[in-house]
């Protein structure tokens, strides 16, 4: 079974922060910045989220040093926020709070089950952002003060492009923007019984010795990944990356305890609980999806191609099309467009990226399909498994080319802009961190910022 939507960053970090202060005892502090410390943990819940979202699971050599750099920063940005009075209100504080609150209850589907899965009640997770939450507006205000006046000309991005030497210019590969959508066919009443029924029926053969759940998930489990690890999983009660159906029904088992079907997202779970060891626990489970028919099928199909026949008439647009109509769960954060595998957020991808088994049948279609076209309803598989049917819209495709000013300008600009903010970032911090109280563990004085930092504040 596959994971869902991750957290973002940002709600990560604040959640990693919040639990580091409960090992404050047997934790290290690696940096003080006024009256404000930096923990290891705080280090290396930012490094395990930056590790999260790297696209090959890797940190760079100096992944460390950076960290901690940018936490020092926060630090100073934060006292000189509240030093300079800068606006953030208590207002602000609290509509950050219950969108972060609502984006957890929606994750895990109800309040009672996302304290079941956390351990957190509502206002226990007030308490616990409340802090990060403001020091992060508060560092973000000042962060906007310092560089809101930084601009780049024309002739700037030029000298930038200039100096960079004509072999290291970066080679863009065609580049393709694509949508989808995504209709994904709803078994009967009749198919969903039969896929519990059959679950209950591996229940009962277990319980009676008759065979055992190992055997079992091998041969019938529909998870893709059971030959290699036989259903077996490991679960951390702080992870919001499953589906919180099947979090919830975990944790509620004691060991050797089987469940009863549990749906989720994917199908219909059998789980046994195998062993628990505080936050975390291990399970094994059989997932079985309740079979969708041809007709049902069909009907999806003749649905979508009505949809498609609307958009190239004109009566409603790809995005509206996808917010009304698309299963796809990640269509409202994404508006139906893949998204880049680099982590920046960006709509465009090469075609070496359409490498997950559900999107590998998009390349066969891009020989015949043009830009600003749709394809008809293709079936596919999606990524869990079902069976499902979508349309491919190609919005753009570019060609192969070496980076230049006519077609990359705004790329080049933005590098040029980030450089110069960042030149300014520094500037600013070496005047003001000698204004504050600030030392730093005997391991990191040695980055590059921070030796800055510390020459700077040594000529006080």
């Amino acid at each position: 079974m596959k994971k869902l939507l991750a957290l973002s960053a940002g709600a990560l970090l604040l959640w990693q922060a919040s639990s580091a202060q409960q090992k404050l005892i047997a934790d290290k502090i690696i940096g003080v910045v006024g009256d404000k410390i930096i923990l290891k943990s705080d280090m290396d819940g930012a490094l395990a989220d930056q590790m999260h979202n790297s696209p090959d699971g890797n940190l760079m050599p100096d992944a460390a040093c950076k960290t901690l750099e940018m936490l020092i920063s926060q630090k100073v940005m934060v006292l000189q926020a509240e030093r300079d009075s800068l606006p953030v209100s208590d207002g602000d504080v609290e509509a950050q709070m219950e969108n972060r609150i609502r984006y957890f209850e929606q994750m895990y589907g109800s309040k009672e089950k996302m304290k079941e899965i956390t351990g957190y009640s509502i206002y226990q997770l007030r308490e616990r952002f409340r802090s990060p939450i403001k020091e992060g507006l508060l560092a973000q205000a000042m962060r906007n003060k310092i560089i809101e006046p930084v601009k780049v000309t024309p002739s700037e991005v030029k000298r930038f492009y200039d100096a960079i030497p004509k072999d290291s210019l970066k080679f863009y590969e065609s580049e393709l923007e694509i949508g989808t959508i995504v209709l994904t066919p709803k078994a009967t009443r009749e198919m969903d019984q039969y896929a519990i029924e059959r679950l209950l029926d591996f229940k009962k053969r277990v319980i009676n010795k008759e065979s055992d759940f190992t055997s079992l998930a091998i041969l019938y489990s529909e998870d893709p990944s059971v030959k290699d690890n036989k259903g077996i999983m490991v679960l951390n009660r702080g992870d919001k990356n499953w589906d919180p159906e099947f979090m919830a029904a975990s944790f509620r088992l004691k060991e050797g305890e089987l469940s009863s079907p549990v749906k989720s997202q994917f199908g219909y779970h059998l789980i046994q609980m195998l062993k628990r060891s505080g936050d975390n626990i291990t399970v094994q489970h059989i997932i079985l999806r309740a079979a969708v028919t041809k007709s049902d099928l069909a009907a999806n199909i003749a649905k979508l191609d009505s949809i498609r026949t609307s958009i190239l008439a004109g009566r409603i647009n790809f995005a509206e099309a996808v917010a009304k109509y698309s299963d796809a769960p990640s269509a409202k954060f994404d508006g139906g467009m893949l998204q880049s595998k680099t982590g920046d957020g960006s709509t465009l991808i090469t075609i070496d990226q359409l490498d997950d088994p559900g999107e590998r049948d998009i390349v066969l279609m891009l020989d015949t399909l043009k830009p600003g076209k749709i394809s008809a309803p293709v079936q596919f598989t999606d990524e869990s498994g079902r069976q499902a049917v979508r349309i491919v819209y190609l919005k753009t495709r570019s060609q192969p080319h070496r980076e230049n000013l006519t077609d990359d300008y705004s790329r080049v600009q933005q590098r040029t802009l980030d450089i110069k903010r960042a030149e300014a970032i520094n500037k600013w911090l070496i005047e003001k961190i000698p204004t504050f109280y600030v030392h730093v563990d005997e391991e990191y004085k040695n980055c590059n910022h921070i030796s800055q930092w510390m020459a700077a504040l040594a000529k006080q």
